[in-house]
């Protein structure tokens, strides 16, 4: 069986790449740009291209008998408007060009990579797939955009071939971003939590995401959503708190409260504007650090039978150790060993906050 992989190169992209290989698979990538050496395994047929090029994407979908559609444009906090139309070229107009050119090579199976942030904030309750969708980011509303396109594609004799998994907040050693940033500044004791920390956060780590992307492309019938995550509510201090332990440090001990946090932000935010200059601090990010998102995955294990194989304290334990080992040179490394000695050490870099996607 050919599987094809969209955005083969992203924080995600690897581990499932490895995950179809390991499973007997043949993998061809497709992504924007060409995988530093040794990240994917020997056989795997790479090829660069844009999935908003349909003449590419035509061309690597020959052979092919299922796709992992995981190439998008990704979650950033308050983006400008004009962003906009970018988020729908790549992610609803990217999804429209894989899916047709799927459909009419005949491909059996259509996964897509999508997230739960099309629930937008769970407000105290407990979401699950049968919720409505409330999406609040360009983000989240292309990405669901981009499901119904899947969910409504069909084969020759009009059975549907598309799967959707919304992912949980992916984790891992190749993460970017905001969680990145927060494992740095809690790696140099020099974050402080903002309110109480006990919001709650829905989690995945890559490799268990990666196994459920195998068993999607492997399930006998299509056409349903399936949330993916570790099976637990994490609240947001006990993140830190497994964060600090994999990285051998004690906890923040104090925290800043949330209404003199955003007041803060906002006038930093304001004047920054008054000034042509974007902040680097907002009153969206406040909120979104501060969301309660908790969001069911029972679905994929009774249905599918994923059972996630990493806890909180063991999928940061090993993201950490790897992202001390890695060093990427097109881009700063990830708690490299040079970056970050296993204890006390460690260099400057912009603290973030904790992402909700």
């Amino acid at each position: 069986m050919n599987i094809l992989v969209t955005g083969a190169t992203g924080a995600v992209g690897p581990s499932v790449v490895q995950a179809l290989c390991k499973a007997g698979y043949a993998v061809r990538s497709f992504s924007l740009d060409r995988p530093l050496s040794g990240v994917f395994p020997l056989n795997v047929d790479e090829q660069i291209g844009d999935v908003t090029d349909k003449p590419a994407v035509q061309s690597a979908m020959q052979g092919v008998d299922a796709v992992v559609h995981l190439a998008a444009l990704l979650h950033i906090v308050n983006p400008p408007p004009e962003l906009r139309a970018k988020y729908e070229q790549i992610n609803v107009g990217g999804t429209e060009t894989v899916v047709e050119a799927a459909v009419k090579a005949g491909v059996k199976r259509v996964v897509l990579a999508s997230t739960i942030a099309v629930y937008g904030p769970s407000n105290g309750q407990i979401l699950n797939e049968d919720s409505d969708a409330r999406p609040d980011t360009f983000y989240a509303q292309t990405k669901l955009a981009a499901e119904k396109i899947v969910l409504n594609a069909r084969s020759a004799d009009y059975q549907p071939i598309g799967t959707v998994l919304r992912f949980g907040a992916v984790y891992g050693a190749r993460i970017k971003g905001n969680y990145e940033r927060l494992v740095r500044a809690l790696a140099r004791s020099r974050f402080i939590p903002i309110g109480t920390g006990q919001n709650r956060r829905t989690l995945a780590y890559d490799r268990d995401v990666a196994r459920a992307v195998v068993l999607a492309v492997q399930q006998p019938a299509a056409g349903k959503i399936y949330n993916v995550t570790d099976g637990q509510f994490h609240k947001l201090n006990e993140i830190i708190t497994a964060i600090c332990e994999a990285l051998g440090r004690k906890p923040p001990r104090f925290s800043i409260p949330v209404d003199p946090s955003r007041a803060v932000a906002g006038m930093i935010e304001d004047a920054m504007r008054l000034i042509g200059r974007d902040s680097p601090i907002s009153r969206a990010m406040i909120d979104k650090y501060t969301e309660d998102i908790a969001v069911d995955g029972k679905r994929l294990q009774y249905e599918l039978g994923f059972v996630p194989q990493y806890d909180l304290d063991a999928g940061w334990r090993e993201t950490v150790q790897e992202m001390r080992q890695m060093d990427y040179p097109q881009r700063t490394p990830c708690l490299s060993a040079g970056d970050l000695p296993p204890r006390r050490q460690g260099t400057k870099k912009t603290e973030g906050l904790l992402p909700t996607e």
